[in-house]
């Protein structure tokens, strides 16, 4: 080895370490509140909210909402994600843009605007409120809260999933004699699904842990964040910290799964 190849190589070690250093500061800053709220709880608190009839119904509430809203989204926002990967039209950058603008906006900002489209007093309110569909202190506003601020996540990661697979594959079966549907349902999807599904279990996940939007929408039944809030409001730092250990180990769960379902798509 030259001088001037070690010489580089120290150099190069150098800034691997530097910012190695600075990466991990990241990590831990990330790591140190989660861990020092689960370490720092004890398992009988834990226990105990896990059998409190008001934890468990605000679980109920949070998990079903947060799924129907992953449902009703995936209905669109897969082939939206499909029609973003493989077509291009004009406007598809602000129509990206739109996608991902729940991103950037405030969420009790956005539990504001879904409050003035899906209020009673709204039209669209009062249209629905006939139909027996009610969003203000009800599930359903839940369920539309967390979907405006949670449905990037799905559409994104479809996206990425449908762009991975060789539109070569789709072609060859057209030619076959394969229709669109057939060719996307039989060759893109099951190439692509692991992606799919990684991106709804994220949109499920932040749907999950989602306060701004549902507090102001539907404060009423209680999702877990709400419930978090409103005991360390009316109790204190005890009451709610072992309600909030329950979100962040089912937040875990759903990054556990994605991880599996990431090394599932690229082993490598």
């Amino acid at each position: 080895m030259t001088p001037s190849m070690i010489d580089s190589f120290r150099k190069n070690r150098w800034f691997t370490a530097l910012f190695g250093f600075a990466g991990l500061l990241l990590v831990i800053f990330v790591l140190l509140p989660v861990v020092s709220t689960i370490v720092g709880t004890r398992w009988v608190s834990i226990w105990q909210a896990v059998i409190d009839p008001e934890v468990q119904s605000a679980l109920g509430v949070t998990f079903v909402a947060a799924l129907w809203a992953t449902l009703l989204v995936a209905l669109g926002g897969v082939p939206l994600a499909y029609l973003l990967a493989r077509t291009d039209f004009r406007g598809k950058s602000w129509v990206t843009g739109l996608i991902n603008l729940p991103i950037v906006i405030p969420h009790t900002t956005a539990g504001i605007a879904l409050l003035l489209v899906f209020g009673r007093q709204s039209f669209m309110g009062k249209f629905l409120g006939g139909l027996g569909l009610s969003f203000v202190d009800d599930l359903p506003g839940i369920v539309i809260g967390m979907a405006f601020v949670s449905l990037p996540f799905l559409v994104s990661n479809a996206r990425e999933a449908f762009e991975l697979v060789d539109p070569e594959l789709e072609r060859i079966a057209l030619t076959e004699g394969a229709s669109a549907w057939q060719a996307f349902y039989h060759v893109t999807l099951p190439l692509a699904w692991r992606g799919v599904v990684a991106g709804a279990l994220m949109m499920w996940g932040r749907g999950i842990s989602e306060f701004g939007a549902v507090v102001i929408l539907a404060y009423h039944p209680k999702t877990i964040p709400v419930l978090v809030y409103e005991r360390f409001y009316s109790f204190g730092l005890a009451a709610a910290q072992p309600v909030s250990v329950l979100l962040i180990l089912a937040s875990l769960l759903v990054f556990l799964l994605v991880q599996v379902l990431a090394r599932l798509r690229d082993p490598a």
